[in-house]
């Protein structure tokens, strides 16, 4: 039977036009970005069959190319459309956590750090540079490593941070794990960059750790 078919208040569509995106299982969301079933499967249970296949919906969504494409049902046009609508959401998150200074929007400012990392198969270190009222100039991503380490350079983070003119920072980097409690070396290395840059007169407001969950912040424990 096709979705079409289905009762008004149990398509994905029509619930989600009542009810709101919220209200929509995984299976529900994908399918209505599907939009069309393949012979045999609706939509919905295409959408099934395909979060068995990569296990969740985050590992959907973090799929290269190749192995998104290999899927009954996809292709290069659906994963460019994904990537498309992936992108609006992090320029939203972006958008938000300008509105306002940092200190002042603090939950905008994890939600887009965390749209920027947390699908990154590697470490990876980066700086929101921002300006003496402490709103948002730019995001970097600095430095990349390993699946459980990173390499960074404090000279480097300096020059970023005299190049955007930046007057304080925000430090972060994930954890692939998905496990957010800092190492020593996360603990030794703030004091280092803390260190540096206070030499430049750059204030470190905070270093959050992206895993799993809400970003860990060292500002909050302390640690800064």
């Amino acid at each position: 039977m096709s979705i079409r078919d289905w009762p008004a208040a149990e398509r994905p569509r029509e619930r989600l036009l009542e009810l709101g995106a919220a209200s929509l299982s995984d299976a529900e969301l994908l399918a209505i970005f599907l939009r069309t079933g393949v012979a045999g499967r609706s939509a919905v249970d295409l959408a099934r069959h395909l979060l068995i296949q990569f296990g969740s919906l985050r590992s959907l969504l973090e799929a290269d190319q190749a192995a998104f494409s290999r899927q009954l049902g996809l292709g290069p046009a659906k994963f460019a459309q994904l990537q498309a609508a992936q992108e609006m959401g992090r320029r939203h998150l972006a958008e938000r956590a300008r509105q306002k200074p940092a200190l002042e929007n603090p939950q905008a400012v994890r939600d887009y750090l965390k749209s920027m990392l947390r699908h990154e198969p590697h470490e990876v270190f980066g700086c929101l540079f921002l300006d003496s009222r402490h709103q948002v100039l730019s995001f970097e991503a600095l430095f990349r490593g390993s699946i459980d380490s990173t390499s960074v350079h404090p000279r480097q983070v300096v020059k970023r941070a005299l190049a955007h003119n930046a007057a304080a920072l925000i430090l972060c980097h994930n954890h692939p794990s998905g496990n957010t409690s800092p190492s020593q070396a996360d603990r030794t290395l703030t004091k280092r960059l803390q260190e540096a840059l206070d030499l430049i007169d750059v204030r470190v407001l905070d270093h959050f750790i992206i895993g799993d969950g809400e970003p860990l912040s060292m500002a909050e424990y302390g640690w800064l």
